[in-house]
């Protein structure tokens, strides 16, 4: 897009390089300071990191960027395995696309998700953070392949296939949820999406004029 362009040769320099891999880093970082912790002591310090809406208008600013950094697991073994995943998907999309456009994506997630728990209340798990990144690595790259369990090879397609399964069975489960989680994926459908109808329209117009061909062909024998 040419906007997007004309802001890369603009602001490209402000970018931070592997803004991927820095957020999994923190996360793992803010994991193990809870492990060591008291239990009172991690819940108040996820609190002092959570985005809280009305502290938020209190002047409590930094909830606004430190709410990403907390951690959808808190298993250490998990979280270990998450933060290589989450970094090799980080190294793809900035080799796809850039560092510019990798934070205008992260960026873009951050400011509809705040706006949403901000004016509605919604919340805001860093866990769509990292499906919105798995989903775009999928649809950048979706025949690369990672090994579930070090074993069972499995294509990126069928990946973020089988977390979108599980996303739009929580959606069924409970409706209320439709709305923050259209919110919490905007940025995958800005920037995907119109792709996307083109492509459909363009198939679209291949079958038709294909029925226009076969519906105009002569009879054999005539």
């Amino acid at each position: 897009m040419r906007l997007i362009s004309s802001l890369e040769s603009k602001f490209g320099r402000f970018a931070i390089p592997g803004l991927v891999q820095v957020i999994a880093m923190f996360q793992l970082l803010v994991l193990i300071m809870v492990m060591v912790m008291s239990p009172e002591g991690a819940a108040a310090y996820l609190m002092f990191l959570d985005l809280n809406p009305a502290r938020v208008m209190n002047g409590e600013v930094w909830r606004l960027i430190t709410h990403v950094f907390i951690p959808g697991n808190f298993s250490l073994i998990w979280a270990l395995i998450g933060t290589m995943f989450m970094m090799w998907i980080g190294r793809g999309l900035d080799d796809a696309w850039g560092a510019f456009r990798v934070n205008l994506y992260i960026f873009g997630w951050m400011f509809a998700v705040t706006l949403g728990a901000l004016i509605f209340g919604w919340p805001a798990p860093g866990m769509f953070l990292y499906q919105t990144l798995l989903f775009a690595f999928a649809t950048l790259y979706p025949n690369e392949e990672i090994m579930i369990y070090f074993i069972l090879p499995l294509k990126m397609k069928w990946v973020a296939l089988l977390s979108a399964g599980m996303t739009a069975f929580l959606v069924m489960r409970d409706p209320s949820f439709l709305l923050p989680v259209l919110a919490c994926h905007l940025n995958y459908l800005v920037v995907f999406g119109p792709g996307f109808m083109s492509e459909r329209a363009k198939q679209a117009r291949v079958m038709a004029r294909r029925g226009q061909f076969d519906s105009a062909k002569l009879p054999e024998g005539t």
